[in-house]
């Protein structure tokens, strides 16, 4: 099993560990400090929005994926759809979070002018790195990745045994499991530095024609 061999491979004790790997790969590869994996892109902009304590508008191009004003609306936001270009990557406005789903490259990361920014990218099927389901967030905020590491298992700290752990926080059951890293790492070989954006043209739907979202804003 490929958990096995990156244990083996670099000399791990635990599962877990490998998951560490992949998000230290990442990081490196989108040139952030830091990268927390998450079980789908859609989760990563949802947990990025809940540490902001985000409440207000937040401005989204009226032609994206459906699940991204849905995460924002249940994070506690409002949403205003405008006719805005955009390719591999736009900002959630005026919140300093990136939804990159459909961009992989080196150095991703930097590209982006906000400091201490949040960048979500995907592992989807259909995507650069297609393990099948997944996501991650790259930053260089030292307190939202310790935070967003225990938000998204539940509260818990992946370190210590259950019977050791402490609970301070309400959390979420949105981690990536060893077996997915794993595959991760193994198709992150195959991955260039530069790679062409995701073609998005025509795929999305206008989501500012319907009115689920204006209901919602209410």
């Amino acid at each position: 099993m490929l958990v096995e061999k990156y244990m083996k491979e670099y000399e791990l004790s635990d599962p877990w560990e490998v998951v560490d790997l992949f998000e230290k790969t990442m990081a490196e590869y989108g040139g952030s400090k830091y990268a927390v994996s998450v079980d789908n892109c859609t989760d990563a902009l949802f947990l990025c929005l809940k540490y902001l304590k985000a409440d207000g508008e937040i401005t989204l191009p009226r032609r994206t994926y459906v699940s991204v004003p849905c995460t924002a609306i249940h994070a506690g936001c409002q949403i205003k759809f405008e006719d805005i270009e955009w390719s591999g990557a736009y900002r959630l406005n005026p919140y300093p979070v990136w939804d990159g789903a459909t961009r992989m490259r080196r150095d991703m990361y930097l590209e982006e002018e906000v400091e201490d920014s949040y960048y979500c990218i995907s592992f989807h099927r259909r995507k650069h790195i297609p393990i099948g389901k997944g996501g991650m967030i790259l930053t260089n905020d030292k307190d939202a990745y310790d935070w967003f590491k225990v938000a998204r298992y539940e509260g818990r700290h992946i370190d210590r045994l259950y019977k050791d752990d402490y609970f301070d926080m309400i959390g979420w059951n949105m981690y990536m499991p060893p077996e997915q890293a794993a595959e991760g790492l193994e198709l992150f070989q195959h991955i260039k530095d530069w790679n062409k954006d995701l073609e998005t043209s025509g795929m999305h739907k206008d989501l500012s024609k319907f009115s689920i979202y204006e209901r919602a804003n209410r």
